[in-house]
């Protein structure tokens, strides 16, 4: 069972301790494992923080008992802290405001939606969508009147497909997409993350063989045909030749350059470097320089016909024949196959959710979180005329002098949450601080209020999100309890252990008895980057003969050097058969060197050089044993503490609770 804290250590050890103290915050319970002080503390508290600190011991009477006592300790330091006010302190109110600040954001999401995303676009993934298109537009910031025209027109389109009018000519009569003339609509494959959010929705909720209805997107309406689907072909690498010509290029200048890229590609099949062709051939300004090399892409980025022939290469390093598109005639190299994933792994998982945190996607996550917290927070709108509202807002924008109009004035509460009221006056400084980007109009003051609201909902949430998330207030408790306890060990066992020189004498003359050196060594220690490096090492020292081991620690940290008496087990080399386990004592020969020990976890390696061995155990001086008398005295001190404080604060187990908690059958 692992101690919560562990009050052995010295002090110097001590400080690089992280703080780990899984440790919750005290609540009314509804029933108790045991009170403090009067105060209860509940059998899931307890079970939390025994599930996340007992290191996979099975749960047992005997486990369960040790814990409890390690966990009343705990407590019983905490309200000692908080006795002597330390959490009024400056520091600790400032780490932990720098804590809350940096931990709340990971809780500003709404998981649930975000983890749907996620599988949606793994789901989505699997498959590419041949997709044709009809493309209504609207103009920017449309009226009623332009909105109702698109929409009559998308549905006419609808209307003489539902008559079974040929998909192509329904889209070359009614599409506005600039395109349609030169492709009938077929916007080619498209897979996950092609489209925006939206249509791509549209796009993957359209059987195969069929059209869907209108769907109304910011820029207009659209209708889409599923003209078939295949296993998603994933993402690519290429390097490509481009042969250019200038827009209205003449026949004649095509044919030359047709016949220039059919040279090149006469060169590389002899096995010409394509890279160094790309460079001195290419007109792609973009990646001529690095040998024609394209940024990784999947369906959908590029023009279909330069798709098509990409992912038509079989196996790497195969290279396509010419051919020609709006921009001259391409040769493409294929450089490697990234196919989309098959297993929903946390790799992919990763993946998928920071492609998804970075679409516009994300916008439907946030709209959950918002209205999450809106029913958390108790949003009130108050029933006011909208009118009044924005006749007020613009009079007051533009200082017509109005103080109220209707029923609005400067104090009128506009909505509300458990905690908070915001006026108009409030409302009125926030479309003060966005003029510069404020549209006019019904409609602009409705959004533009609406993100007010947003704005100050999160301010809101964020500022009492203890009281709306417990898993936040259990890490954000966990933190200050932690740092108030480090304080108040500090002050009341690590500074007096250290310290208490008077204290550390008395207390090692009184159980001297305690403390021996086994079978030991002088010696000086030597670590050095790698194997190299200590062989280089070894060799200068064995030359040397008498050497100043302080001037072996280089600034560069490739090589360390310390000295003192050390126990074998100390000893890098001191245990013959270290590596493999057999761990058999050796006698250690004053002048000799050790073995070199390799540390696994850094590749570094480490020897040493014996000046003195003694064999036989032998009584620690004070000086030699001052580290084990500190961290003896510093337990000795806590426990004294711990008994005043038990008698101070009085703590009473609950029996029959602590026999309930469940058990593991042996």
């Amino acid at each position: 069972m692992q101690n919560p804290i562990d009050m052995s250590l010295p002090v110097r050890k001590l400080i690089l301790i992280p703080v780990l103290f899984l440790l919750f915050l005290s609540r009314v319970p509804a029933q108790s494992l045991f009170s403090l002080d009067g105060s209860g503390i509940s059998k899931e508290e307890f079970l939390k923080a025994f599930s996340k600190n007992n290191n996979g011991e099975k749960p047992t009477d005997k486990t369960y008992r040790d814990y409890l006592e390690l966990y009343i300790r705990y407590k019983l330091k905490v309200r000692a802290a908080y006795e002597a006010q330390l959490d009024t302190l400056p520091t600790q109110r400032s780490e932990l405001q720098n804590f809350r600040a940096q931990v709340a954001e990971t809780y500003l999401k709404d998981e649930t939606s975000l983890d749907r995303l996620v599988k949606e676009a793994f789901t989505r993934g699997q498959k590419d969508i041949r997709i044709s298109h009809i493309y209504i537009a609207l103009p920017k910031n449309p009226s009623a009147d332009d909105t109702l025209a698109a929409y009559q027109k998308a549905m006419t389109a609808y209307n003489d497909l539902k008559r079974g009018k040929k998909f192509t000519e329904t889209a070359l009569a009614w599409s506005d997409d600039p395109s349609v003339k030169s492709n009938q609509g077929n916007l080619g494959f498209i897979t996950v993350f092609t489209l925006p959010y939206v249509l791509e929705t549209l796009a993957y909720s359209t059987p195969a063989g069929q059209f869907s209805k209108p769907c109304r997107s910011k820029g207009g309406y659209h209708i889409f045909k599923n003209e078939g689907e295949r296993k998603a072909l994933g993402r690519i690498k290429v390097a490509q030749i481009l042969l250019s010509y200038p827009p209205g290029a003449t026949e004649a200048a095509r044919a030359a350059t047709h016949h220039k890229a059919d040279s090149i590609y006469a060169l590389l099949q002899k096995g010409g470097d394509f890279a160094a062709l790309a460079r001195t051939n290419s007109g792609d300004n973009l990646t001529y320089q690095m040998g024609g090399d394209l940024p990784e892409f999947g369906i959908g980025h590029y023009d279909s016909a330069f798709e098509a022939t990409a992912f038509a290469l079989s196996k790497e390093g195969a290279i396509s024949k010419p051919f020609a598109s709006d921009y001259g005639y391409h040769i493409i190299k294929l450089a490697g196959r990234k196919p989309f994933p098959q297993q929903f792994d946390e790799e992919t998982n990763n993946t998928l959710r920071q492609q998804v945190l970075n679409d516009p996607r994300i916008e439907v996550s946030r709209k959950a979180l918002y209205a999450r917290i809106y029913q958390q927070t108790g949003l009130q709108r108050a029933t006011l005329a909208e009118p009044d509202i924005w006749t007020f807002t613009d009079s007051a924008v533009r200082n017509i002098g109005l103080t109220s109009y209707g029923s609005v004035n400067y104090s009128t509460v506009l909505f509300s949450f458990t905690q908070k009221s915001y006026t108009a006056k409030d409302w009125v400084d926030y479309v003060r601080s966005v003029r510069g980007q404020r549209v006019s109009g019904v409609q602009a003051n409705k959004d533009l209020f609406d993100r007010y609201i947003e704005r100050v909902a999160m301010e809101y949430y964020r500022n009492h999100l203890e009281e709306y998330n417990k898993d936040f207030a259990f890490q954000l408790t966990e933190f200050k309890e932690g740092n108030l306890l480090f304080e108040i060990m500090q002050r009341k066992v690590w500074d007096k252990a250290s310290t208490d020189s008077a204290g550390l004498r008395n207390y090692y003359e009184a159980h001297k008895n305690k403390y021996w050196w086994e079978t030991s060594a002088d010696a000086l220690l030597f670590t050095s980057g790698n194997q190299k490096l200590a062989e280089e090492l070894k060799t200068r020292l064995q030359k040397q003969g008498t050497f100043n081991w302080r001037q072996l620690t280089d600034s560069a940290a490739t090589t360390q050097a310390d000295s003192g008496r050390y126990e074998l087990a100390q000893i890098p080399g001191a245990i013959s058969g270290a590596t493999s386990g057999s761990g058999a004592q050796t006698a250690l020969t004053p002048g000799t060197f050790t073995s070199f020990v390799t540390n696994k976890a850094d590749n570094t390696v480490s020897f040493a050089y014996i000046l003195n061995f003694y064999r036989e155990r032998s009584p620690r001086n004070y000086r030699d044993a001052r580290g084990f008398v500190i961290n003896d005295y510093q337990s000795w001190l806590e426990d004294q503490w711990i008994a005043a404080l038990k008698k101070k604060y009085p703590v009473k187990i609950e029996e029959q609770v602590l026999a309930s908690l469940p058990k593991t059958q042996p």
